[in-house]
């Protein structure tokens, strides 16, 4: 065997993802439940092209998330023939519907999910975020709908400009394009507090957990 793959044959047997294969997408888990994501990633990208555009976007499935947001904004910017640096979102949370129940996509703006909360959670109840659960570490945002707004005036009270990103360790480093390998995107989550409560916190959204 060659040292490629003796490094390969290793990995396997301790339960890692070899590095050739990590190359694919960012990912912190460990052997078992990255092939399990891996396959999920796969079957959502089949059943797009099998049953044409799906209604809702499960936004954890993108290897490169910033494309998907960035041709949403692409794409309404061609609708609405204006320029791209004008147009941004606006975030509107579907706390009362499941991504399974819907069955027609928006005519502006995509459905996502697949968000995952660190130092918060979110009540459904009043529509905002909260504390955490008594031992709850994550907790799963509700579907969001991100509407493409012209020239929108920006928004300073009543929420908390939650940073997301693909992998807990938070950290990455800045590529060509000028995306980051591992920051997403801000996203404005409804709040009762002021946003220096949950700066402090650490509260950050997340595509992807450890296992």
């Amino acid at each position: 065997m060659d040292e490629d793959l003796e490094k390969l044959v290793d990995a396997l047997y301790n339960q890692r993802v070899p590095d050739a294969w990590g190359k694919v997408f960012l990912s912190l888990k460990p052997l078992m439940p990255w092939v399990e994501d891996l396959n999920a990633r796969v079957k959502f990208l089949r059943d797009w092209v099998i049953r044409g555009t799906p209604s809702v976007f499960w936004i954890s499935g993108f290897s490169f998330p910033q494309a998907f947001i960035t041709g949403t904004l692409q794409n309404y910017a061609r609708k609405k023939k204006v320029a791209i640096d004008k147009i941004s979102f606006d975030f509107r949370y579907m706390d009362d519907t499941k991504p399974e129940d819907v069955r027609s996509r928006p005519e502006d703006g995509v459905y996502i999910y697949g968000i995952y909360l660190e130092g918060a959670r979110c009540d459904y109840d009043k529509h905002s975020l909260t504390d955490p659960k008594p031992k709850e570490l994550y907790s799963q945002m509700p579907m969001m709908w991100l509407i493409p707004v012209v020239d929108r005036e920006e928004v300073t009270e009543g929420i908390y400009m939650c940073p997301v990103y693909k992998v807990l360790s938070r950290a990455g480093t800045l590529l060509t394009t000028g995306h980051s390998t591992n920051f997403v995107m801000y996203i404005e989550a409804p709040s009762h507090r002021h946003q220096d409560a949950w700066i402090k916190a650490g509260v950050a959204g997340f595509l992807a957990l450890r296992n």
